[in-house]
């Protein structure tokens, strides 16, 4: 019988890791320790594998953070262009504002805009579903693939009648 692999919270206590918090039981603790023996030089001492696993998720995270604001900017854009009669100053502030978080986000991460169609792609699908579930609609109601360009997704006018 197969064995499933260890996860961080499985893994051992590192090297003279006596008296240390252990990952598994109090992150905030483990952290401030760790950073602690990376100002002192203490390499050694350091939990690595789980420093490694950390360093993934920030990673991770930021790409999410990138895939989420395009997500959301995807979703008004469809609703914009296919519930003209709804369109409001709500929406339209919503595309600036998600705009101002991706820029931000690629502005502070410059190593994100490789992945920038890997993100319209993710982020499509679930603004997609986001934009049929919002308007009571099939997600077949929108084209499958993103019908917008970079320049679109960044720079397209998207102006309330009412602030004209």
């Amino acid at each position: 019988m197969a064995h499933p692999a260890p996860t961080r919270e499985d893994a051992p206590a590192p090297p003279h890791a006596e008296g240390r918090t252990r990952y598994a039981d109090d992150v905030y603790t483990w952290v401030q320790e760790q950073v602690a023996l990376l100002r002192a030089g203490q390499v050694d001492a350091l939990d690595l594998d789980n420093i490694a696993e950390e360093l993934s998720d920030v990673g991770s995270e930021q790409y999410d953070k990138l895939e989420s604001a395009i997500e959301v900017l995807l979703a008004h854009m469809l609703k914009w262009d296919h519930q003209p009669e709804r369109r409001s100053r709500s929406w339209s502030l919503t595309i600036a504002e998600q705009r101002v978080r991706i820029e931000k986000q690629l502005r502070r991460n410059p190593g994100l805009k490789s992945r920038i169609v890997e993100a319209i792609t993710d982020g499509y699908r679930l603004g997609r579903l986001r934009a049929a579930r919002e308007m009571k609609r099939s997600p077949n109601t929108f084209p499958e693939e993103c019908p917008y360009t970079w320049d679109d997704i960044l720079n397209r006018p998207f102006e309330f009648e009412a602030d004209r």
